[in-house]
């Protein structure tokens, strides 16, 4: 099973890049940059990656989030994520950035995006790797910030596939956001949204008729809803799925808990993402890994989930064929 984890190619949908900053660019970064960091050295950071919920890793990952001041700096924090797709075998990511992270603290839009589509324009050149970008809106932040930073965006329309929904899901659902997603919308921009993470199945709902999503961001707690299992199953409705996310932030005591296996045998479409890979414990393969190590996955059921990452993908029809048929080359 592990051997066909690797051989496989695949697609990774729900993918933070802040959250893909491992402790030794951090410290590297820091360093270069005159920034201090409450860690006196890289096993100290690591000790800190002890969670018990969703917001005591946001308050660890934005503090490590400010080490990122230069253009070069995301441009060498999203090289070194690719270098990871290139390990793991992904051949197409759609990466999330999370622009008021960085704005709030003086940084130019322009100097974030500028950086990461740079490393992504590289990482094609180089190995045939295909992205797309999303951009976040921090859902603890208002509304009207929200709107700033879709006005902020609109210059760089063409780099940007679509809008997404993260940071601290209690408390701040889906419909605080419904204007601005409207708008980004009706701009052309996909919707995806962090909804059913930690908070109940009804920001799913919220998601999908308020923000009318393309893609569900996590939704493990559909499973709580039988009449939304059976919508999610009849359109096919993507969850992007975070394995080891899910383990860390405590929505799952164990692996054994986790419902994956139940949302797959029931015929949604999810797929296994890392979410934010240097804090939880791993990249793609290693979530796969331990699901497999865990949950009686078959091996048509890891085929699924790959397919799947790149059904739901916001690629082109005929680039989606390609990438299946590649995933049905390397079975044979």
């Amino acid at each position: 099973m592990i051997e066909l984890i690797k051989k496989l190619p695949k697609a990774e949908l729900h993918l933070h890049i802040e959250g893909s900053l491992e402790p030794e660019l951090m410290f590297r970064l820091a360093q270069k940059n005159d920034i201090q960091i409450p860690y006196k050295d890289i096993d100290d950071v690591r000790r800190a990656y002890n969670f018990t919920n969703l917001q005591t890793f946001l308050d660890i990952y934005y503090a490590g989030a400010n080490v990122l001041i230069t253009q070069q700096d995301f441009y060498d924090l999203t090289w070194a994520y690719i270098l990871k797709c290139v390990e793991d075998n992904v051949i197409h990511t759609e990466i999330f950035f999370d622009p008021q992270t960085h704005t709030e603290r003086g940084v130019e839009f322009a100097t974030v995006i500028n950086g990461i589509k740079s490393a992504l324009a590289d990482a094609k050149a180089e190995y045939g790797i295909s992205s797309c970008i999303i951009m976040c809106f921090l859902r603890h932040l208002s509304q009207d910030a929200a709107f700033e930073t879709l006005e902020a965006a609109m210059a760089f329309k063409d780099d940007i596939v679509g809008v997404g929904l993260d940071s601290s899901e209690l408390g701040n659902p889906p419909s605080k956001f419904t204007e601005v997603f409207r708008q980004a919308k009706a701009a052309g921009f996909k919707v995806v949204a962090h909804a059913g993470e930690e908070a109940d199945f009804s920001y799913i709902y919220e998601a999908l008729d308020v923000l009318r999503s393309d893609r569900i961001d996590h939704g493990v707690q559909a499973i709580h809803s039988a009449a939304l299992m059976q919508r999610l199953k009849a359109e096919q409705m993507p969850l992007t799925v975070c394995p080891n996310s899910n383990i860390e932030l405590k929505v799952f005591e164990t692996y054994q808990d986790h419902n994956i296996k139940t949302l797959l045998d029931y015929g949604l479409n999810v797929s296994v993402n890392s979410d934010d890979p240097a804090y939880f414990k791993g990249y793609i393969n290693q979530n796969f890994i331990n699901l497999v190590e865990n949950l009686p996955l078959t091996e048509d059921d890891i085929v699924t989930l790959v397919k799947n990452s790149f059904r739901a993908s916001f690629i082109d029809d005929d680039l989606k064929r390609a990438y299946l048929a590649r995933v049905d080359f390397a079975l044979q």
